[in-house]
């Protein structure tokens, strides 16, 4: 039976860059969103314009005053942190994985503690509204499989690798396998669960990712047997990601300690194949249309050029770069050299679950930039960010990210009146009397007023899932 959902509908037509974003933006305050019992849009547009339907039923499911959005992408978070959020280290991002994090990913070993924790992630992305995320997973082939059962069952789209290490220092110790286990557990994990052809996957929901955790957690061999490996499976649409300039504190942060450790001048140069001392070629680059690189708060203009001419995109988080002392992605620079650039939670350095809180935070730090630098994001922007861009990174623009006819029907609905501070401001808040802004003003409120107890329903190729919290 097809489905005609009846809300008030925000999403951005076509496939618009960033700086498109504005003229893309459609809302339809009375709309109507034909879902088609395979899980695809027949139709979107106002409610009182719907075509007939020529056999076969059609339920009518009325939101009411409710806003009907694209279900959200997250392209950056972590499995083993589910439980990790806010977790004081007294340092930056070196202390806080030595201290805090380390640890806390060791607790997957044990298969009855890593159960519970993918339910609980499961249950977090369902109420956050998040549709399709992309997960660093745990070290533990039974965590990992906890995992993949669990997405499965629940019917939520996601790509996940096991997170892998071969070095790093003695609290990272029960996360470290050797050179041959770390490719020989991340080739069963791609052999079990990740489709055979990329066409496959292409029509799948749960897929794999190839994600060794940042260059300080491997080496040279490690990182050119990763390429033989991720070149072999490349054509199956595997995806690979890993973090990316995200720390620089002078002398000992992240993006000093790889350059150190590796002997290279560019960070990137480790993930591209250059990571021999002097940047000498090692091995196949890991770069592509399927890889997204985490935070890029410090990249120079070359690696940006590299990445965009790769076509691996950015994930962009400001939540856990306020709270690790990392910086601000520089947003103009970035937007200039043509990367894609998606929103990621990063659970749990990023402390707070909801992708609209992420745009909020993005919202913030941008207009907070010095100087030219500074800049107000339109909401169409934001909501670019949440959608459009999220499945372009994962190359998945041609089945979500809006409503457009033939795409799935990835979906969150967000009620105001479960929230009383939203629906105080889309009430009473002053709007242009241009209609234009109009939008643009109830799109702005609607995002960053938001929060997780207004996120009534989410739905997965026109299913709703369950958070089961119950």
């Amino acid at each position: 039976m097809s489905t005609l959902h009846r809300g008030h509908i925000f999403h951005l037509t076509g496939r618009p860059s960033v700086q498109e974003a504005a003229e893309a933006l459609v809302e339809i305050p009375d709309g109507a969103l034909w879902v088609e019992d395979d899980g695809t849009i027949a139709w979107c547009g106002r409610y009182s314009e719907r075509p007939e339907r020529r056999g076969g039923e059609v339920q009518v499911v009325d939101h009411g005053d409710a806003f009907i959005l694209p279900g959200f992408v997250d392209t950056h978070m972590h499995f083993p942190q589910v439980n990790s959020i806010d977790a004081y280290c007294g340092g930056q991002l070196l202390e806080w994985l030595d201290r805090c994090i380390f640890p806390a990913e060791a607790r997957f070993a044990d298969e009855a503690f890593a159960l519970g924790a993918a339910k609980e992630f499961c249950n977090r992305l369902i109420s956050a509204g998040t549709t399709t995320s992309l997960v660093f997973g745990s070290a533990f082939p039974v965590a990992q499989e906890a995992l993949f059962d669990e997405y499965q069952r629940r019917g939520l789209r996601g790509v996940i690798g096991r997170g892998i290490q071969t070095v790093g220092p003695e609290t990272a110790k029960p996360l470290i396998t050797s050179e041959e286990d770390a490719i020989r557990l991340t080739e069963a994990e791609i052999e079990r669960w990740h489709p055979a052809t990329e066409e496959a996957a292409r029509r799948a929901l749960v897929c794999v990712a190839v994600v060794p955790r940042f260059s300080l957690s491997v080496t040279t061999k490690t990182l050119a047997a990763l390429g033989e490996l991720y070149d072999h499976y490349r054509s199956s649409g595997v995806y690979f990601t890993s973090h990316l300039s995200e720390n620089n504190r002078p002398g000992d942060g992240e993006i000093a300690a790889v350059l150190e450790s590796f002997k290279v001048e560019s960070y990137l140069d480790t993930y591209d194949g250059y990571f021999l001392p002097g940047g000498k070629k090692g091995g196949h680059s890991l770069l592509g249309r399927r890889s997204i690189m985490a935070h890029c708060v410090h990249c120079s203009d070359a690696e940006l050029a590299r990445l965009a001419a790769a076509g691996t995109a950015v994930s962009h988080c400001p939540n856990s770069q306020l709270f690790l002392g990392s910086g601000t992605m520089p947003w103009l620079r970035t937007v200039a050299s043509g990367v894609t650039i998606a929103a990621g939670s990063d659970v749990a350095g990023g402390d707070n679950w909801l992708i609209p809180y992420v745009l909020n935070t993005a919202f913030k730090v941008h207009i907070s930039e010095p100087g030219a630098a500074g800049v107000a994001l339109h909401p169409a922007v934001l909501l670019h960010m949440a959608t459009v861009a999220g499945a372009r990174a994962l190359d998945l623009e041609d089945r979500i990210g809006n409503f457009d006819t033939g795409r799935e029907a990835d979906m969150v609905v967000i009620d105001p009146s479960r929230w009383e501070p939203l629906a105080n401001s889309l009430e009473w808040g002053v709007l242009s009397d241009d209609p234009e802004k109009r939008t643009h003003g109830r799109l702005f409120t609607l995002l960053m007023a938001c929060n997780e107890v207004a996120v009534a329903e989410t739905y997965v190729r026109g299913r709703k899932l369950n958070d089961e919290k119950a």
